[in-house]
């Protein structure tokens, strides 16, 4: 059986194309750079919308003197949690600040929806053939470096946002505090025995098989949170300003679906362990408002964590079976009609086993006989 090596570093029989399939997602953006970034911002402007529209649904869907729980809220808790409307014993004084908070989702959305038909539709395919600052950020699987800098940039920005929670908790407003009923500011706890031993199972120096989801406290859930704001912000710059040592890369395979089953494994574990912070930690998410029995709430974080470690699991087995990804070659411009200058065709495709190039596939009629 004759197969084929496309950049992504996937194998795929003769004849056969992913990109083709009705099921196939972004994976046929896979080597396109600018497309998949403009996905990506579309899917960002998708879940601003979503939380946005909820928000607001669940505003003008609200009943005093009925606790969140019982009236099958979803957002508003978390933003009470927040300390936003909230007045002493966690009743709710004032709905406006959840409404505002939704339009500014919604605006939001709007904003990254432009941005994704603009990457999508009028931007450079492939960000090496854009002009101004694109091609710095356009990037090959095989490349450590580059997916070094973008990994980088991701970890500044969870940093910026971790430590934007703690001046939150610290300085505007403070957060709800289940054990007192009121929201108030918080000093963080930043004994580091304190803060990581949580890590290791031990809550203040005594063993609990919760682990980090046993925290009772504020002062430790804010501690923990300067503790991973700093950490990830050393990250980012280290990431941005070096490569991955060869000794630390060579167990890794470097390709698009290898890089999906990573974040696939490190978000399903995400799911797993806040499914234990759903289910048994207070201070996290106040019994006032998430209600005394959170199981079914915590079952859900724990089904879509299964399922996305068997993507990580699907991914990461197609990605070692596809060997390595063929780098990214600028095609060479041509001089066409009247001077003016026009991009070379894409080479044939080559295809592993009996090694002849073949043609591209013949492109399929649409409606009214377009390509």
């Amino acid at each position: 059986m004759t197969t084929a090596l496309n950049r992504r570093g996937n194998n795929e029989p003769a004849g056969f194309s992913l990109d083709e399939q009705w099921w196939a997602g972004n994976i046929r953006l896979v080597d396109l750079s600018g497309q998949l970034l403009g996905a990506h911002i579309a899917h960002a402007g998708l879940i601003a919308f979503w939380a946005g529209s909820i928000t607001v649904l669940e505003v003008a869907r609200y009943v005093p003197d009925v606790p969140f729980y019982e009236q099958g809220l979803g957002l508003l808790p978390h933003l009470a949690t927040l300390g936003f409307g909230i007045g002493p014993d966690g009743t709710v004084v004032d709905t406006y600040p959840y409404f505002v908070i939704g339009i500014l989702h919604l605006v939001t959305s709007a904003v990254l929806g432009a941005g994704g038909l603009f990457h999508t539709f009028k931007g450079p395919a492939i960000l090496a053939e854009g002009g101004a600052l694109a091609p710095k950020f356009h990037y090959d699987w095989g490349d450590t470096k580059q997916l070094s800098l973008i990994l980088g940039h991701h970890l500044l920005l969870l940093g910026i946002l971790c430590l934007a929670f703690v001046a939150k908790a610290m300085f505007w407003g403070g957060v709800y505090d289940a054990s007192l009923g009121t929201v108030h500011t918080v000093s963080p706890n930043l004994n580091p025995a304190d803060i990581f031993g949580y890590v290791f199972g031990f809550n203040h120096g005594q063993f609990n098989g919760l682990g980090m989801s046993s925290v009772d406290n504020l002062p430790d859930i804010i501690g923990g949170h300067v503790y991973i704001g700093i950490l990830e912000l050393i990250g980012g710059t280290w990431h941005i300003l070096t490569k991955p040592f060869a000794i630390g890369a060579k167990p890794f395979s470097f390709s698009g679906e290898a890089i999906l089953s990573y974040s696939l494994g490190a978000v399903g574990w995400m799911g797993l362990l806040s499914g234990f912070f759903v289910r048994y930690c207070d201070a996290a998410y106040p019994p006032q408002f998430y209600g005394p029995e959170r199981s079914g709430a915590a079952a859900v974080q724990y089904i879509l964590g299964v399922l996305l470690l068997v993507g990580h699991v699907w991914h990461a087995t197609r990605a070692r079976a596809g060997g390595e990804p063929v780098p990214y070659t600028p095609p060479a411009p041509q001089r066409g009609r009247f001077g003016m200058t026009r991009v070379a065709p894409a080479p044939a495709r080559t295809f592993i086993g009996r090694g002849k190039p073949q043609p591209e596939p013949p492109k399929k009629k649409g409606l009214f006989g377009r390509g």
